[in-house]
């Protein structure tokens, strides 16, 4: 893995760990991180009581340009991912779904977008 690879995903593992501290401390248990699938990945899978998210981690300098960097392509890889693991759960069926994005900007608290697709 070249330098900059090298940067690129140290600073989405740190911008995820700093996603999930955030999701824990506002009442989540997180579930799985970095869901890989062929058809796609989701960074955290989360739940409150009756709720799954699935969650987006964009680490960027702006709010605006962390959420434009979910494409309709990524949305359409993350949605196919959570088939994937839902299909894995028996009660997958009792629970609301939700997909969020979390933009990490430097030395700011993560923000928070709650069923962004």
């Amino acid at each position: 893995m070249n330098k900059a690879k090298r940067q690129a995903y140290n600073k989405g593992f740190w911008a995820e760990f700093l996603a999930a501290w955030f999701l824990r401390f506002k009442g989540y248990r997180i579930l799985h991180m970095r869901f890989k699938t062929n058809s796609g990945e989701i960074d955290i899978i989360a739940k409150k009581s009756d709720l799954i998210a699935f969650v987006e981690v964009k680490a960027r300098k702006n709010v605006q340009s962390a959420v434009d960097a979910v494409s309709v392509t990524a949305q359409r890889r993350i949605s196919n991912a959570a088939d994937i693991w839902l299909s894995w759960q028996s009660n997958a069926n009792t629970y609301s779904l939700r997909f969020d994005i979390i933009a990490v900007q430097p030395w700011k608290l993560p923000v928070h977008f709650k069923d962004a697709f």
